[in-house]
């Protein structure tokens, strides 16, 4: 098939290296002219394992293309799917970015196409873009389907070859067969395919990430209790996640959730309760609750440092909001940061990704191996859970005796730590 992603950040690069990898010819639009050329010579702006290959792969294979010239992509194009961002502005989702698309799909609109919402966008979306579609000129010519993305970052590749399930939401029996017919190849391996109204797939995606936030909420309040119990969170969590009805994953104690999704999802879901009048009050709570966590652990930095944060050395291994990404969309290390360097300490991190992130201050330093991090620390907090900082040996890659240890990730054993005499400190442990 022809397929036309427009947007070629996150979800639309993976979504077509991957349509591509399945045999379709796929053209990439983006407005910015340099990551299109940067693209083209398959130079990937985004960290996310795998991707590199598979975009260098179908490009020499000439399935993928990248481009700036909508209007061209559109017409060659039998299906257009719409991957720009969503961010939200004043707690509700900012559709800007899909309306100035939808009005280029207009204007271009040369055959009977397939609209496609691949971006996160809130109930009634397909209904207004339909509107705007809508002319005499293009009576017949167009279905307009949501079809939301569940990828994580870190295992995005993975998620889309091996999706749950592959959600499609339409009424309309010849685009549902032809979408159908295009996730055929991960249908065969096993994957659900679900056909819902439009409605109802635009607030899959939402409900989804917005139970996941509650599950990563829930035991981080969880671990709260814990600590004051004198109970160990991973016990609870073990035993909770045996249950079918409840699972595993999700249920790992530490910072507050971060990224691109869930802070922003939550807040658009609440929006949207409030213009249908209904109350998400477990959402609600799930924010509020979320939007503390930082101030909590931030208190037990205090408490670990008896309240001397000044002139203290501070190394933070992983700075994105988890591992295997190097998104710092929403991550709590922009507020824990610049929050102790402000009472004055001296802070330095270690980024697998390589690459140095976007705080403004001399007093935060940037080290590309952890021993050069680590070296003068009075403490390491663990933010990130990469690989790499799960064999660590803490007395070799720091020169102070009496350092401590703060794993917000709890990747490591108490009784190991304390049998090592390590000051060793953790969450909900």
């Amino acid at each position: 098939m022809k397929i036309c992603i427009i947007g070629s950040g996150y979800v639309g690069l993976v979504s077509g290296a991957c349509f591509s990898d399945l045999g379709n010819t796929v053209i990439c639009v983006d407005i910015n002219k340099l990551i299109v050329e940067k693209l083209n010579k398959g130079i990937i702006p985004i960290y996310e394992p795998g991707l590199q290959e598979l975009v260098e792969r179908n490009l020499k294979k000439k399935r993928l293309l990248f481009s700036t010239d909508i209007s061209s992509s559109i017409k060659k194009s039998d299906i257009i799917f719409i991957c720009v961002g969503t961010p939200t502005k004043n707690n509700k989702a900012d559709l800007k970015y899909v309306y100035n698309v939808v009005k280029s799909i207009k204007s271009n609109l040369n055959k009977y196409k397939i609209i496609v919402t691949k971006s996160t966008v809130p109930v009634t979306t397909g209904d207004k873009i339909e509107n705007i579609l809508n002319s005499k000129k293009n009576k017949n010519k167009f279905d307009v389907v949501s079809n939301p993305e569940f990828l994580r970052e870190g295992e995005a590749i993975r998620d889309f070859q091996y999706p749950d399930r592959v959600v499609i939401g339409t009424n309309s029996k010849k685009a549902n067969k032809i979408m159908k017919n295009l996730y055929l190849p991960l249908i065969k391996k096993g994957s659900r395919y679900v056909n819902t109204s439009r409605r109802s797939s635009e607030l899959i995606k939402y409900a989804s990430n917005a139970f996941l936030a509650t599950k990563i909420t829930f035991i981080n309040e969880i671990a709260n209790l814990c600590e004051k119990s004198h109970i160990d969170v991973q016990d609870v969590a073990t035993g909770m996640g045996l249950d079918d009805r409840i699972g595993s994953r999700f249920l790992r104690a530490g910072p507050a959730y971060g990224g691109s999704c869930f802070p922003k999802d939550t807040r658009a879901l609440v929006s949207t309760g409030q213009i249908f009048k209904t109350n998400l009050s477990v959402v609600k709570s799930v924010i509020n609750s979320n939007k503390k966590r930082n101030k909590l652990l931030l208190d037990r930095i205090k408490l670990i440092l008896k309240n001397k944060i000044k002139n203290k050395n501070i190394s933070f291994l992983g700075v994105t909001f988890k591992s295997g990404t190097d998104d710092m969309r929403e991550s709590p290390s922009l507020k824990m940061i610049p929050f102790l360097v402000k009472k004055g300490a001296f802070v330095s991190y270690y980024e697998p990704t390589g690459q140095k992130k976007q705080f403004k201050s001399k007093n935060i330093i940037f080290y590309e191996n952890i021993k050069d991090a680590c070296q003068n620390a009075d403490l390491i907090i663990i933010h990130t859970e990469w690989n790499e900082f799960k064999q660590l040996n803490f007395k070799k890659i720091t020169k102070k005796r009496n350092f401590k240890i703060f794993d917000m990730r709890n990747l490591y054993s108490t009784s190991e730590m304390k049998k090592n005499k390590i000051n060793y400190f953790s969450i909900g442990r």
